[in-house]
């Protein structure tokens, strides 16, 4: 993972090799740190993004649902295929394409679904 913030409005976060359960937390905690400046677009680079496993695709999401708290837009950029086909086959790219400032509802999980109640 790299982090270029040579654009103040779009932090750039590069992330390469596997992101899985034991890698995930470095990056999980970059896009903490840059969406404390509350930027107005993050930008995550998946050019060199090898392997993805749930615990990577719940970073994504993590960082969808905390910019949509700050007013930070997510972006994706350069998705390889594979990560393309998982993010649609799990209804994360429909949650990603909603508008900023339509986050979950406290009634929707975070595949965008309905809850049940308990």
């Amino acid at each position: 993972m790299t982090v270029d913030r040579s654009d103040p409005g779009a932090p750039l976060i590069l992330v390469g090799g596997d992101l899985a359960y034991t890698t995930a937390g470095p990056l999980r905690t970059g896009i903490d740190r840059v969406l404390a400046d509350a930027p107005p677009a993050l930008v995550l680079d998946f050019a060199d993004l090898i392997f993805i496993d749930s615990t990577g695709l719940g970073v994504i999401v993590h960082a969808w649902r905390e910019g949509q708290h700050g007013g930070t837009a997510l972006q994706l950029r350069a998705v390889p295929r594979f990560l393309e086909t998982i993010l649609d086959m799990t209804g994360v790219a429909d949650l990603l394409a909603r508008p900023l400032g339509d986050g979950l509802t406290p009634a929707e999980d975070a595949t965008g679904r309905p809850t049940r109640p308990a």
